[in-house]
Formats: structure tokens, C-alpha cells, sequence
């Protein structure tokens, strides 16, 4: 019985020391990679109701290959534009351009969320005031 609980200890702790060594990676910093151009975009005031868009661009300065793969919106009143599954070569850009239906009286704040290869990810915000 002895040699029963020395086992479960011994399978125990090596569980453990080995669960420990386990580290989750962390994700890439998306600016040793990729710049941006209108990330953070103030559209100023807009008149209600009447869509406006803005381009956002993006240069691959790594000597990777990128490719832009999905882009995702915080709602229905934003509409992206882009070419899925775009390679970026290295020094290369492209440009995605990200629509809004204008559907907003007051301070109005967006976000979409563009993903690239490699586990890349990169959360692009446009705000403004809407206008009756």
C-alpha cells in the first residue's frame, strides 16, 4: 500500500513539473512586421444616413510573405472591402478600404479586426460625429 501512495505521489509531482514547462507562446508583435496607414481614423462629422468610407493601408516591412486573410466588423453598419487571401510581399503593400452606412446621431466609435497569416491580428478603429 505503502508503494501505492509513493507512486500516485511521484506520478503527481511529475505531472506537475511537466504542466509547468508547458509555456502558452506568445503572440507575435504585429509591428516588427506590418505598418499601418488610418488605423485609427477620425472621420470628423458626417452627415446622417449619407456612407462614407476610408482606406486603410498596409505595408509588409518584415522580409516575410503576409497574406491579409479575413477581415471582421464590430457591426452590420460597416462594410470592408479588400481582396481575401492577398499576398504582401516583403516591402510591398496593400490597402483595404472599410465603409460605414452613416446610420448615427452623436459620437459614434468603430472597430474591425484584420487578420493575417502567422497568427497576425490587428484591430483598426474609425470614430466621428453624426449629424442630423
Amino acid at each position: 500500500m505503502k508503494k501505492y501512495y509513493l507512486f500516485l505521489l511521484f506520478s503527481f509531482i511529475c505531472f506537475h513539473q511537466i504542466n509547468a514547462q508547458i509555456s502558452t507562446p506568445q503572440p507575435a508583435d504585429i509591428t516588427n512586421f506590418l505598418s499601418f496607414k488610418n488605423d485609427n481614423y477620425d472621420m470628423g462629422q458626417i452627415v446622417y444616413g449619407k456612407p462614407v468610407e476610408f482606406t486603410v493601408q498596409v505595408n509588409n516591412i518584415s522580409k516575410d510573405v503576409i497574406v491579409l486573410e479575413n477581415v471582421m466588423v464590430s457591426c452590420g453598419c460597416t462594410t470592408p472591402k479588400y481582396s481575401k487571401n492577398v499576398s504582401i510581399l516583403p516591402g510591398a503593400q496593400t490597402s483595404l478600404i472599410l465603409g460605414f452606412n452613416g446610420i448615427a446621431t452623436g459620437k459614434f466609435s468603430k472597430t474591425a479586426t484584420i487578420f493575417f497569416s502567422g497568427g497576425l491580428t490587428k484591430s483598426i478603429t474609425f470614430y466621428g460625429v453624426g449629424k442630423q
